[in-house]
């Protein structure tokens, strides 16, 4: 069995594959300031509450933006496991049969979402995944990572402007009836989420017209629900697209060790 962690800046995704099954997807939110010793119990509780049998965990992998909280869940993972994940890196990407720009610099998520679209799927794709960042990752099946596009995610965006603004409440993210607001959080919710919209759509349109051929459109993210009206911009909605990415390339790091 393999247990896959997708640390992203909102929440950490967890998963386990096993005899090409996955799990359902769980989701426990990033604290930064919490030890070891929270995530040691946290990933205790979840496998104890999935009837998981430890020994049955035979590798791990991690893909982190929070670079925080990467050494406590894998030190977790050390002392609760007995193992020692494989974290997602430059190194790695460097080596990969895929391009990709700035191998350093680029998120792992990123490049996760990019090799697995390109080898699940054989074909060029623009990732839309939804996030704490929305972003729109350009890769070829033959020339591998194009680019990417980013701009600030659903949550941040509202949580921002709550924050920001004295008198504004806490909004719920959540996709309003009408686009002309009736209270104050009508008015947020209309003016982010169908902004969304036609923020997706626009990206969407320059980005083909730049790469002139052909591009699929896949979309993932936990927050990808919220815009049904968007799901005919898209030929594949994946779930679980970055953590098969987190899988592929944990295996082509083995293969190199």
């Amino acid at each position: 069995m393999e247990l896959i962690f997708d640390i992203g800046n909102s929440n950490i995704v967890i998963t386990w594959y096993k005899e090409g099954e996955w799990a359902d997807i769980i989701r426990l939110e990033t604290k930064r300031e919490e030890p070891e010793l929270y995530y040691s119990n946290a990933i205790s509780h979840i496998l104890l509450e999935h009837k998981i049998n430890v020994q049955s965990i035979d590798k791990v992998a991690i893909s982190s933006v929070v670079s925080e909280v990467t050494d406590s869940v894998f030190s977790a993972i050390k002392k609760y496991l007995g193992l020692e994940a494989i974290i997602l890196n430059g190194e790695l990407f460097s080596s990969l049969d895929m391009q990709v720009p700035k191998p350093y610099e680029i998120g792992s998520d990123l490049v996760a979402n990019a090799y697995a679209a390109t080898r699940e799927y054989q074909d060029d794709f623009i990732i839309v995944d939804f996030g704490t960042a929305l972003s729109f990752t350009i890769a070829s099946n033959t020339k591998g990572i194009l680019g990417v596009t980013i701009t600030p995610g659903l949550k941040t965006s509202i949580q921002a402007l709550s924050k920001g603004t004295s008198l504004l409440p806490s909004v719920p993210v959540k996709m309003p009836e009408t686009v002309i607001g009736k209270d104050t959080i009508h008015a947020i919710q209309a003016g982010v989420l169908y902004g969304y919209i036609g923020l997706v759509k626009e990206l969407l349109s320059r980005i083909k017209s730049e790469v002139k051929k052909p591009y699929k459109v896949i979309a993932t993210g936990g927050l990808r629900e919220i815009l049904s009206e968007l799901r005919p911009e898209f030929d594949i909605v994946d779930e679980y697209l970055t953590l098969k990415g987190i899988r592929l390339l944990s295996q082509a790091s083995r293969l190199k060790q």
